[in-house]
């Protein structure tokens, strides 16, 4: 070897090694080592990622033979491993801030679940029954523990939180992510919902005058070695760490005033008990001093207190206010002397941070730019404030002192000074704090044009305290070299400030009262005003928010006066954004005094706002009345007719508005005006007033004996024209032709999209059934049977389309699940939508969610099945793809009992599903809800052959009642089998709704 070499493998030979992560699964196999990982000082893996891991083993599902998801066993295995994580987490003195940082919520709560669990709570006891004095320490501080949890996670989730910057996409994690947000969400909206039980409890803890205990992982060990033991009175529900009830009481008062500081902004008398909570937690903390169980956010803490301080202020004289408080009332009783006088205070001791500062600035501000001269002096004053404050801070100056002090004036002058003398006291002040005053005070002087005011502030005590006598000279030989030049152009200065600068701001301002204003009159009155100032502006481009359709902008903008185009272009605008809003007051105002203003000088124009204020007559009742079933006066529908009319030409139409009035006379069932007096040219040139009269004729001849085939025909080419795609073939880089499918073609008379935004305007249920039923049966034409939809009048349409390929099924499903979903917001109780509704999620495989729809529509037709359900309602189709839904959801049972529903019963069916062992759902108490008998003879078989004994009893009790006796007449075995059907569906109904 040579010597080079020897010294390469020396070097890699000295390198320190890594040495290997312990496995959970090693804590397994030694007992002993978990506690001695932990007495490392950096174990790897941390003990939070061991609680991670081990919960995660401990909750793996495990997969049968028949590849069936079974939940984790409770097993020796997972046992300890839930016991290791609990020991982790006693480790950690069970820390909720370090648990919270580094847990996630679904992991937390399951650890703490199984803290609940050792400690001896009974599952499923509300913790606000629990006597917490009457119970072990161990227990009642798991109970604690756990709603103190409980809330601060309430709590948390308030608040914002800044999301990770996304990596690449990858399907596996962002799953995990999507499953693991949905978990978090849920155990979120549970500990929601028992937040008041969670507050009881800790209320009541308070009241405890007892130490506890928390488990420490010598304690778990000797639950693990008690298994017998069932009320926990133990070695080990008396030993562990001691929590002094002082302690308990400052965590406790500390979590429930977050709490309650939360839900103050939704009852304001919360925020009292929140300040009594934070200022009990700052007196505990006090008595206590340092504490290894006891660790509360001091600075947090303070805040908190700060703000309760603001939001509800003490009665009590004796407890001295903060300065925030004080603020806050000044602010709220208009009492802006003593505000001042507050900040001039806090200048010499500060206190108030810069932001709280600036935003009771800007909340002044704001009050002087709405009219409030008084206030320009006070922002002048707290302005000074907080800039003499930046100033010894060392930030810089802003802007808005700079703009306040423009025109400066002796009392400003002398204000100013008076806020720099008290900020700084020349005795005491430190060299750096004199400088940066010194350098203020110079530039003030400089920045000045008067020179008595310069002299005010050069012969001020302050100012020759703090610039040596050289300073002094030097900076007074300035200023008299450039007196001469200051004078010579004060005047042009004064002028530009007091003529241009001035009407610039009053144009600002009134352009921004044009965009706010929404009365007719007040737009008028600010327009004549801007025209006087300036001729060249066009004033109808100030807000890009002003839109106007393109028919109309054309028109309007024609118009030669600039004041009457400006005029009428905002009128429309901000008509048609109220309209937009759903604000139909102020739209009618705008639009009423538009068309007065274009009735003296444009019948085109005048034509246009009558058609504008017919849509938005519309509008008004279809938000209004018409929601309630309340049919529009007989003028509205006049009207609407006679746009649809309506023949003057040159005329600019914008397409919604016939859109909405087809949809309008629709929904108010005109069908017979819609098939038979609708002007020819306009069904040929507007696809939606075609597509009203193809719909109103449809209908109109629904209800009669014989369905006419010919108008449903016409329905049907036009949508399958619509759902069609239109196919182009492309040759590819490699020489291959491929084909492209363009959908939203125009091979329509609009796109699918318009299509289903009109139907959205439609309300009339006949007319929502037609067009579900058409969408259903062009679904149904591909014969896939067992996806096949089922709806009302599906007869009535053609069974065939000549060119299948061409119709795009995928869009077709999506526009059945987007209709079916809007008919059910018009009428949640409509059986047939309900049934459909059910039919979709069937199809996609959503079994829970077809079997709620299918019982939901049910329930609608008997009266949430206190009758017997109509036949035509639950087919034997239905019946069946409910027993399909049961049996894929693994509820056997209650497959076998709905095999009974169906006209001949399915036994096959039925004794295949009782043999399944493997059942989710209630098993034998659904035996009462069976009234044939050989299904009950043969569970009892069953049972027997299974040496199932009590089951057995309940299946022969079943059988013994003396009304499923087979003797009995036709009519008793009827209503027997009546009533069960009823009380199953009534329970099924409850496990879904």
């Amino acid at each position: 070897m040579s010597a080079e070499a020897a010294d390469r493998e020396a070097a890699t030979s000295s390198r320190p090694c890594t040495p290997p992560q312990t496995s959970w699964f090693e804590f397994l196999l030694e007992e002993s080592l978990l506690e001695k990982h932990l007495k490392k000082i950096a174990p790897d893996p941390s003990p939070v990622q061991l609680i991670v891991q081990f919960l995660e083993q401990a909750s793996k599902p495990l997969v049968n033979e028949q590849n069936q998801v079974q939940p984790p066993p409770d097993n020796k295995r997972n046992r300890i491993l839930k016991l290791l994580a609990l020991k982790v987490a006693a480790h950690l003195k069970w820390d909720l801030d370090v648990l919270e940082k580094s847990l996630s919520v679904p992991v937390l709560n399951m650890l703490l679940n199984e803290l609940l669990c050792i400690s001896k709570v009974p599952p499923g006891t509300k913790h606000v029954d629990v006597d917490l004095a009457s119970v072990p320490p161990t227990t009642a501080m798991a109970i604690l523990l756990y709603n103190r949890w409980a809330i601060r996670t309430i709590v948390k989730s308030s608040f914002p939180v800044k999301q990770a910057k996304p990596g690449p996409p990858q399907l596996n994690v962002m799953n995990q992510v999507q499953q693991e947000k949905e978990v978090t969400e849920n155990i979120l909206k549970v500990l929601k919902e028992q937040a008041d039980d969670s507050i009881l409890v800790l209320e009541g803890a308070l009241k405890l005058n007892k130490d506890l205990y928390i488990h420490t992982i010598r304690t778990l060990d000797l639950l693990a070695m008690e298994p017998g033991m069932v009320n926990g009175e133990t070695e080990s529900s008396a030993a562990g760490f001691i929590i002094s009830s002082e302690e308990m009481q400052c965590q406790v008062c500390y979590d429930l005033g977050a709490i309650y500081f939360q839900q103050g902004s939704m009852n304001f008398d919360l925020y009292v008990n929140a300040r009594e909570k934070f200022f009990r937690t700052k007196e505990l903390i006090s008595k206590i001093g340092s504490s290894l169980h006891c660790i509360i956010d001091e600075r947090r803490l303070a805040g908190y207190c700060q703000a309760c301080g603001v939001l509800a202020p003490s009665d009590n004289t004796s407890s001295p206010s903060t300065p925030y408080s004080q603020i806050h009332s000044c602010l709220r009783s208009g009492n802006y002397q003593e505000l001042v006088k507050i900040f001039l205070e806090d200048n010499r001791t500060p206190t108030l941070p810069v932001q709280f500062r600036q935003s009771v600035l800007r909340e002044l501000s704001q009050k002087a730019q709405q009219g409030d001269a008084l206030l320009d002096e006070i922002c002048f004053k707290v302005c000074a404030c907080n800039s003499v404050c930046d100033v010894m801070h060392g930030r810089p100056v802003g802007v808005q002192f700079s703009q306040l002090f423009l025109r400066p004036t002796k009392e400003k002058v002398d204000f100013l000074l008076e806020v720099c003398s008290k900020s700084l006291q020349v005795e005491t002040a430190s060299e750096s704090s004199k400088r940066k005053m010194a350098y203020f005070l110079k530039n003030l002087c400089l920045g000045l044009e008067d020179l008595q005011l310069v002299f005010m502030i050069s012969s001020h005590e302050l100012f020759m305290a703090l610039l040596k006598d050289d300073e002094r000279k030097l900076l007074i030989d300035q200023m008299r070299k450039r007196s001469p030049r200051v004078n010579l152009g004060t005047k042009p200065i004064t002028s530009f400030y007091d003529i241009p600068a001035s009407a610039s701001v009053n144009i600002g301002q009134l352009e921004h009262q044009l965009i706010l204003s929404v009365d007719p009159w007040r737009i008028r009155q600010i327009l004549i005003e801007l025209h006087g100032m300036t001729a060249e502006r066009q004033f109808w481009t100030v807000s890009n928010k002003w839109e106007v359709p393109n028919v109309y902008g054309n028109v309007i903008l024609g118009i030669k006066d600039s004041l009457t185009r400006d005029l009428v272009y905002i009128l429309m605008a901000k008509g048609l954004h109220c309209s937009t809003v759903k604000d139909f007051v102020h739209a009618k105002q705008l639009f009423a005094a538009c068309l007065e203003l274009v009735t003296e000088f444009s019948p085109k124009l005048r034509q246009v706002m009558l058609n504008e204020m017919l849509l938005l007559d519309i509008y008004t009742h279809e938000a209004g009345a018409g929601l309630s079933g309340e049919r529009p006066p007989s003028d509205l529908i006049s009207r609407v007719r006679g746009y649809l009319e309506m023949r003057v030409p040159d005329i600019p139409l914008r397409q919604v508005v016939a859109e909405e009035c087809a949809a309008f006379l629709l929904n108010w069932r005109e069908n017979e005006y819609l098939t038979m007096q609708v002007p020819l040219s306009l069904v040929q040139n507007n696809p939606y007033v075609k597509l009203g009269q193809l719909l109103a004729a449809t209908c109109k001849d629904l209800p009669g004996p014989k369905e006419s085939r010919r108008a449903a025909k016409d329905l049907w080419e036009v949508v399958v024209q619509i759902c069609s795609v239109s196919n182009q073939h492309k040759r590819g880089n490699d020489g291959r032709v491929s084909l492209i499918k363009h959908r939203e073609s125009t091979l329509g008379i609009m796109y699918r999209s318009e299509l289903l935004s009109f139907i959205k305007k439609l309300r009339e249920p006949l007319v929502l059934t037609t067009m579900l039923s058409l969408f259903v049966k062009l679904h149904n034409v591909r014969e896939d049977i067992v996806n096949d939809i089922t709806a009302e009048h599906i007869s009535i349409w053609p069974s065939s389309i000549p060119n299948l390929q061409s119709v795009d099924f995928e869009a077709v499903s999506v526009t059945i699940k987007e209709l079916v979903s809007y008919a059910l917001t018009i009428n949640s109780n409509n059986h047939s939508w309900l049934i459909i509704q059910a039919d979709i999620y069937f199809a996609t495989n959503q079994y829970s969610a077809a079997l709620r729809y299918y019982l939901q529509a049910g329930a609608v037709c008997s009266d949430f099945f206190t009758k017997m359900v109509p036949p035509d309602i639950y087919t034997d189709q239905v019946i069946k793809r409910m027993i399909k839904c049961c049996s894929l959801l693994n509820c056997h049972t209650q497959v076998a009992i709905l095999c009974q529903f169906l006209r001949e019963v399915d036994y096959k069916t039925a004794f295949k599903a009782l043999q399944e062992q493997n059942s989710h759902d209630a098993m034998d108490s659904y035996y009462d809800y069976i009234w044939d008998i050989t299904i009950l003879e043969y569970l009892t078989y069953l049972h027997h052959k299974r040496g199932e004994s009590d089951k057995r009893q309940i299946a022969i009790k079943a059988i013994g009642q003396t009304e499923l006796n087979s003797s009995n007449p036709e009519e008793v075995l009827q209503l027997a089998a009546q009533r069960r059907k009823k009380k199953f569906l009534q329970a099924m109904a409850k496990l879904y709704f």
